[in-house]
């Protein structure tokens, strides 16, 4: 590796190539603002990866046609730019990113990276995100990282030779933070209810929001709990020092809590760093339905924007404006519905727009995708109760989700529910 300023760090990079750039909290911000200074000498420069958290620059109006952006999942700081038409989203299950970058059909000609400093055996941590960055180092040409004293040291497969990257810049920055949510009643009514299924000796997986914090909220009662899951947040490291995760019964991994990403505050980066009880691995491995089913009691929480009356969910998009992406979702609703005793949940409010509009609905809404399909679809929770869907038909379906609706559209639905199921 050579050390470099972050303007000649990104020197090389030519109108037309394809930068990877290391997501979520590890974004390598000093590069791309390094890269996007060069804006007026380059053309058609496409930068992929998932979501990144701080300013997209290169997602500025006057940036088109100097960079175009390919979301593998949106963040909110990509959506206008999407929806606008100048950038693009690429559907794909998190579990197959990396054959996107191995079979070339996304071809990687460079890799920003964002990385601890070497040990003394020479690697480098990717910190706070792995996921798909492994891939992205496989197949890169160039590799280009921040070498940062404030990355944490996170374990597993998490590592990078030195001699590997061709170009490094020293930085000293921390890791994005990412502050706790606010919980409200509606938030605390659902994860009561969640909580009430999670059996002693689950494992978890959860995501980042009002929601998951709320269901921790409630577990104080459960024993032994595990942790598998894309995304590690400030919540679950509650839950560990409250003894109530413990990842001793997990049939794999077990002692381990498995995570492929983070985002939180100074206090999650400090306790992920050197921390042998969390193991670092790659998407296709977190993601990965024949692990995830293997684990005995597999619980899966996640959430949607809206879901029918036969149990169809959009989580991506309101209509046709895309909103995040297909994510893991799907990944872990099949993975943890095939576990021994496993259990898949999609919780979410009854409700959205301060109570204008019903998420549980009638049909989706035009140019809405279907997500998580109704045949995938077993537990749905909201503030008013649970809805178990498996084996049921849609007059059986629309009568539970009808009942765990909000009051003020539940005529409106059964109306619906008549006419088109024989409610």
């Amino acid at each position: 590796m050579r050390i470099a300023s972050a303007e000649e760090a990104v020197s090389g990079i030519k109108s037309g190539q394809q930068v990877f750039m290391q997501g979520a909290a590890a974004v390598p911000e000093i590069l791309l603002e390094a890269l996007v200074r060069r804006a007026p000498e380059l053309q058609d420069v496409n930068l992929i990866h998932m979501h990144c958290e701080g300013p997209h620059p290169h997602l500025a109006p006057e940036m088109e046609g100097h960079f175009c952006h390919k979301a593998l999942f949106i963040g909110p700081n990509a959506r206008r730019a999407i929806n606008d038409g100048r950038a693009e989203y690429i559907p794909v299950f998190l579990s197959e990113i990396p054959l996107l970058f191995d079979q070339q059909i996304q071809p990687v000609d460079a890799a920003f990276l964002n990385v601890s400093p070497p040990d003394e055996h020479g690697f480098c941590s990717l910190g706070t995100s792995v996921d798909t960055v492994i891939a992205a180092i496989r197949n890169a040409r160039t590799l280009i990282a921040q070498i940062n004293k404030s990355m944490p040291r996170t374990l597993g497969d998490s590592f990078v030779h030195v001699d590997k990257i061709d170009l490094g810049v020293e930085v000293d920055m921390p890791p994005y933070e990412h502050a706790n949510p606010v919980i409200g009643e509606v938030e605390r009514r659902i994860g009561e209810y969640v909580a009430g299924l999670v059996q002693d000796e689950a494992t978890l997986q959860m995501g980042i929001g009002a929601i998951p914090s709320a269901v921790c909220l409630y577990l104080n009662d459960k024993k032994n709990l595990g942790i598998h899951t894309e995304m590690f947040t400030d919540v679950l490291v509650d839950l560990v020092e409250r003894g109530i995760v413990t990842c001793e019964r997990k049939t794999v991994d077990c002692g381990k809590i498995v995570v492929t990403f983070m985002m939180g505050t100074k206090r999650l980066y400090k306790f992920v760093d050197n921390n042998p009880m969390v193991e670092m691995r790659q998407v296709d491995y977190t993601n990965d339905t024949s692990v995830i089913r293997r684990q005995r009691r597999m619980t899966a929480i996640n959430s949607a924007i809206e879901i029918d009356l036969t149990g169809q969910v959009s989580a991506d998009s309101i209509g046709s404006r895309m909103y995040s992406g297909v994510g893991g979702q799907v990944d872990f609703i099949r993975g943890a519905a095939l576990a021994e005793e496993g259990r898949s949940i999609i919780a979410l409010p009854s409700t959205a727009a301060g109570g204008k509009f019903s998420r549980i609905t009638a049909a989706l809404k035009e140019g809405a995708g279907v997500t998580t399909t109704r045949a995938h679809v077993r537990t749905v929770v909201t503030e008013y109760g649970v809805a178990e869907l498996f084996g049921q038909g849609f007059r059986e379906r629309a009568k539970r989700l009808i009942a765990i609706a909000h009051p003020d559209f539940r005529d409106e639905l059964t109306s619906y529910a008549r006419k088109n199921y024989g409610l």
